[in-house]
Order: structure tokens, then sequence, then C-alpha cells
């Protein structure tokens, strides 16, 4: 590994599509593996120990999509173009084949990518994710918006989330926000313009629609589905239901553990990634 993640500078790259790309990677070595970030994340949300543990034996890359943190351009309010634009982010990396995990937001249009260039996507891991159209998917609680939806974050709001009231959970979760935030180099704050148009898109992404469901059976790459067993985001049922309609995919819930299940059991979602991504199809 090259450096770790708390390291790591932003860098650049121009897309075909004009937009302006700020990324981080880590580690060398195997085939790269993609980080899609969830509502309202940029570079700095993701756990640097997660990161790092994912990074042992390959190469890790985040990203901030169009108009996300330090990347230009407007932020699409569709889960169909954030996919297109991840697509035009890995031609400009010269990218022809890499593993994704997509969490929340970033799982949905790990989805799309996976249906709309399945000769990019080896092996797809989906956290805290939901099919399209599933019943009841129609935008979060309002319990849950109204922590992390507003114009000021509130971090305790966001716990609630993101951890489970338990002392282990709500501990984990307080560590892995400081590990994210003790960096040298921020990445620029996410906009309201991106707030918005990523709730419209996951609102969409949601209406009930049972016909849609269908799509992820096209899947081709084998998927790891993972959730924890109490996320109130991404209800787990849509975990099962997700794992039921892709063929061959595997799923696991972690225990104690709600949206930000992925962090709080950072080690452990690491090695089951990595057996994921180097195990038989």
């Amino acid at each position: 590994m090259t450096r770790s993640y708390a390291q790591a500078p932003i860098a650049t790259v121009s897309a075909a599509n004009g937009i302006e790309y700020a990324y981080r990677e880590v580690g060398e070595g195997g085939v790269p593996l993609l980080l899609l970030m969830h509502f309202r994340g940029n570079l700095d949300n993701w756990d640097p120990a997660l990161v790092d543990a994912l990074a042992q034996d390959r190469r890790v890359i985040a990203f901030d999509n169009t108009g996300v943190g330090r990347t230009s351009g407007k932020t699409p309010s569709t889960i169909t173009q954030t996919a297109l634009d991840a697509i035009a982010f890995t031609d400009a990396l010269d990218l022809a084949r890499v593993d994704i995990l997509g969490f929340s937001l970033g799982s949905f249009v790990a989805q799309e990518i996976a249906l709309t260039r399945p000769s990019l996507a080896r092996r797809v891991v989906l956290a805290s994710a939901a099919p399209q159209g599933a019943p009841s998917m129609h935008g979060w609680a309002k319990w849950v918006i109204d922590a992390v939806g507003e114009p000021e974050i509130d971090p305790v709001r966001v716990l609630d989330v993101f951890y489970t009231h338990s002392p282990e959970s709500r501990s984990a979760g307080e560590k892995a926000m400081g590990r994210m935030f003790t960096r040298a180099e921020l990445d620029a704050p996410t906009t309201w313009q991106t707030r918005q148009a990523q709730y419209d898109a996951v609102t969409a992404w949601g209406v009930p629609n049972f016909s849609l469901l269908e799509r992820v059976t096209a899947i081709q790459a084998p998927v790891f589905v993972a959730n924890g067993d109490n996320d109130p985001m991404i209800l787990p049922r849509y975990s099962h239901l997700l794992a039921g309609l892709i063929p061959q995919a595997r799923l696991k819930i972690y225990p104690d553990a709600a949206h930000g299940f992925l962090f709080q059991h950072h080690a452990e979602f690491a090695a089951d990634v990595e057996a994921f991504l180097t195990g038989p199809q």
C-alpha cells in the first residue's frame, strides 16, 4: 500500500463529459475497487480504517461524482445519469474493468452501472441496498430525512441513523466519525443543490413499481449484499429482497448495526469483501 487513506491527497482528472472529477486512491495491484458514496457524502465520509483494510492487496479509488465536493458540474437528479457520470470517471482513468462497492445511494448507482455497462463491473458489493421499485421505499421515514437532510448537519442525529443505541455501536460510530474528519486536507462540503438532487434521485428510485424489480435479474456480475440488522434508512428486508432477485447473490446481515454497519464492523466487513472479491465465482 502506497499510503493510508487519511494521508492520500485529492487528485483530479478531466473526463470526456466535461466534468473534472476529484478523487483519492490508495493501494496497489489487483482489480481496482471503485467506491460509490452515500447521500450527501464526499471523499471525507469514507472511514480510513475501512479503506485501508480494503487496500491491503489492491488499488482502491474513491471519488466525488458530478457536482459533489470538489468535482465540477451540477449533481444530477436521477440514478441513471449518476451512473453514466460514474462510468465517465472510470473512462477518464482508463479503467476497463473494476470491482464496485456501492454504499446506500451508491448501491443504487452500482446496480445501474452493472446493468448499463456489464463489461465494466467484475464483481459488485451492495452495502445498505435496495432494488428499484421496491414497495414502501418511496422516500425515507420523516425522522430519518430530518436527521440527515437538513441544511446544517447535526453529527448526533447522524449517529442515530448510522448506529444503534447500544453503547458498543454508538462508541464505534463516534470513533469512525473521528477518523473521517481528522485529515489536514478536507474535501469541499456538499451543497444544498447536491442534497436536493440526490434526494430526488432516491425518491424516484423508490416509487413502487413491481415490473422494475425484474431489472436486477439481468446483473451478470457476482454480487455480495450486506446490511446492518437495524438499518432505519434502507431496511434489512430490502437487502433480503435484492439478494433474492439477483442470481446467486450472497447476503450477510451484521448484528447490532444500523446504516453505518460497514464502518462499525470495518475489519469484519473488509475481510468479507476481500473473501468475496478473491473467491471463486
